[in-house]
């Protein structure tokens, strides 16, 4: 079995997402957007992108990864 890719190259790649922002968002465009596909091969992965590029790029995280990520930097 081949691993998943990290990133995909373009948040359009990601069909049929719904993309969310903080809702301590300043509406500056300056943070980031985080999608859960459910479809595909990236279902069940997060995905984050910077929402001043929507259709640049998106890291990929495991649900894990994302949950370890956010705990350290609340702390």
């Amino acid at each position: 079995m081949t691993a998943l890719p990290r990133h995909v190259p373009s948040s359009t790649d990601l069909p049929d997402v719904r993309w969310l922002r903080s809702s301590y968002s300043t509406g500056a465009n300056n943070c980031v957007e985080t999608a859960r596909p459910k479809t595909g091969r990236w279902a069940g992965l997060l995905a984050v992108r910077d929402s001043k590029d929507p259709a640049g790029p998106a890291l990929l995280f495991s649900p894990e990864s994302w949950a370890g990520f956010t705990a350290a930097i609340q702390s």
